[in-house]
């Protein structure tokens, strides 16, 4: 892998990953952009005890632009400049231009898998996947030893129903600068198990049960497991963990950072199946969950990757309604071994 750095013509920073040692990128950016000195603010909810990003300026972003106009396209020759001044790349990462988090309140970056529009994460064949997840371990490693960063999270959002505002395949990175609500609550809860039990890990724990049990095993690899959690929130839910619990993606060993690829290919796949052929793309969002940088407990944290989908039927999608967004209660309409038996059945030949 080759990594080079540009600055862009605001300030922003610009990292190139490439397949070869010997790609250019000398192409300056030429647009006319300004720094923005917008800041987002951090509200504490004193009920919750929760963190809120207050950011209006994202009410400015780009929002559906045309094919031609995408951003996250190469700069093609006698086209309008992008993002992105190389006419081609393999993978990108760039400061994100409309920031949820910026300077001493985190980061935001934006990370482009390919330069193909129409492609998608499943698109990519075993080697760019590979080059992705290098990216994303580059970044979690340089953003975790900023003193503001307290949390990095690798993401990737897939489809208008999911909320994706540019169709160019792409995922984001955020370095919150406080451990996020949901990890915290984790934490809390893999302590409690740990003075309970006499010491035995929580993720250790539910995950020996997941296999024990069996019924909502999705896939099995040397390596890597994937399950559905046995009390699912989404239609149709994964999670996927190493076999050897680590804290993030830049502990993972040499031999489980090679088959990473192929297995998230292949979930990524299965979800463009379930509903059967002649049906749009899954939407979907994967998300790798990675423990805070310094927190007391991050070695009893495990890496894992969450990937669902808001689709709980052809044609039909699953609303955050009365019970979800007003008392954080899910409703799931599809029993998890249901889900985990389908998702067995759409496996590639």
């Amino acid at each position: 892998m080759k990594k080079t750095a540009i600055t862009l013509a605001d300030g922003r920073t610009l990292r190139y990953y490439d397949l070869r040692d010997d790609t250019p990128h000398d192409t300056l950016d030429p647009r006319p952009l300004r720094p923005d000195p917008t800041t987002p603010e951090i509200r504490h909810d004193p009920l919750l005890g929760d963190d809120v990003v207050i950011a209006p300026h994202r009410q400015a972003r780009t929002h559906h632009p045309p094919p031609d106009a995408c951003p996250l396209c190469p700069t093609r020759p006698g086209a309008a400049p992008t993002e992105i001044p190389a006419p081609g790349y393999d993978v990108v990462v760039l400061d994100n231009r409309f920031p949820s988090l910026a300077g001493d309140l985190g980061r935001c970056e934006v990370v482009c898998f390919t330069p193909d529009h129409d492609a998608s994460f499943a698109d990519l064949d075993p080697e760019r996947a590979a080059l992705v997840l290098e990216a994303w371990t580059d970044r979690t490693a340089e953003l975790s030893a900023l003193p503001t960063v307290e949390q990095v999270y690798c993401f990737e959002n897939r489809g208008a129903e999911i909320g994706v505002t540019l169709g160019h395949p792409h995922g984001q990175i955020y370095a919150y600068p406080f451990v996020t609500p949901r990890t915290g609550r984790v934490l809390d809860r893999t302590a409690a198990h740990h003075r309970r039990t006499g010491g035995r890990n929580l993720f250790d724990d539910t995950l020996a049960a997941e296999l024990a049990d069996g019924r909502r095993t999705v896939l099995d690899g040397a390596h890597w497991t994937a399950h559905v959690p046995h009390a699912a929130r989404w239609p149709y839910e994964v999670h996927l963990y190493p076999r050897r619990r680590v804290p993030d993606l830049t502990a993972l060993g040499d031999a489980a950072r090679a088959e990473l690829p192929g297995i998230q290919l292949e979930l990524l796949r299965r979800f463009d199946r379930i509903f059967g052929p002649g049906q749009p793309p899954t939407p979907y969002i994967s998300a790798w969950h990675q423990a805070p940088a310094r927190h007391p407990l991050r070695s009893e944290f495990a890496l894992h990757l969450e990937l669902f989908t808001v689709r709980r039927a052809p044609g039909k999608l699953k609303f955050l309604a009365g019970s979800e967004s007003g008392m954080s209660v899910f409703i799931n309409d599809v029993p998890p071994e249901a889900a985990a038996r389908r998702l067995r059945e759409v496996a590639s030949t």
